[in-house]
């Protein structure tokens, strides 16, 4: 299992912070976002990590994480995302010749989370799996819809009237057939290839499985998420 961490995007959310450096390299407490997801990746057992970036401070993570040892990993590699807003399927795609035709591991790189993946990672066969959390703001992420088996049927990305309290966390586990699904999903009314098309393809196939996450999970995309992190991980 080698491991993804998609860290590309502008941060628009986050400006002015985001002028100075990738929103993914802003502090929670007292580490760069970044270190949390590759922690999370690490915990698993997981030591070989493709770091996705895009922007005009995308050679900031080189300075930052150097060669990945310090980290716990055993090989790191980087890749850079042409185009900033094209989405997450986009930057993902780009992690194909580094997957070489095995499972990934995928997390977004605003997503922090105290969260044990070590079970779900080292028993993953083939499909696709997604970890989900309950949130007070589901409009804000992909929502999963449930049959009365509890399996998930669909999931809506940011819908105004939310089919659970479910959101679908930056936190996902892939075979290599992702990287087709990929190159046949069409771009969203925002421009983007959105993953939440990706996992509805693997829905269609019937080899979507899911878990909740336990523990602690935020993103750190806005303000207020950010300052939830910090706090969190400041009180632990």
């Amino acid at each position: 299992m080698k491991g993804v961490i998609l860290a590309g995007g502008l941060g628009t959310r986050l400006y002015p912070l985001t002028w100075a450096t990738n929103k993914h390299l802003l502090p929670i407490y007292d580490k760069p976002m970044i270190f949390y997801p590759i922690d999370t990746l690490v915990k698993a057992g997981i030591k070989d990590v493709l770091v996705v970036s895009s922007g005009p401070h995308a050679g900031h993570f080189l300075r930052v994480l150097k060669n990945g040892k310090e980290l716990g990993l055993n090989h790191l590699e980087y890749a850079f995302q042409e185009k900033p807003d094209g989405g997450i399927a986009d930057a993902l795609a780009l992690a194909k010749d580094f997957a070489d035709d095995g499972p990934i591991t995928v997390v977004l790189g605003d997503n922090t989370t105290d969260a044990d993946i070590k079970k779900e990672v080292s028993s993953f066969k083939d499909g696709a799996f997604v970890f989900l959390k309950k949130v007070p703001d589901p409009e804000r992420y992909g929502v999963p819809e449930f049959d009365s088996k509890n399996k998930i049927i669909k999931i809506e990305e940011k819908p105004k009237s939310p089919k659970s309290n479910y959101a679908v966390t930056g936190l996902y586990i892939y075979d290599h057939s992702v990287f087709e699904i990929v190159k046949k999903i069409k771009p969203s009314d925002r421009g983007q290839l959105e993953i939440t098309d990706v996992n509805n393809e693997y829905i269609k196939k019937q080899t979507l499985n899911w878990a909740e996450l336990n523990g602690f999970w935020t993103d750190a995309g806005t303000f207020a998420s950010l300052f939830k992190a910090s706090s969190y991980w400041a009180n632990k």
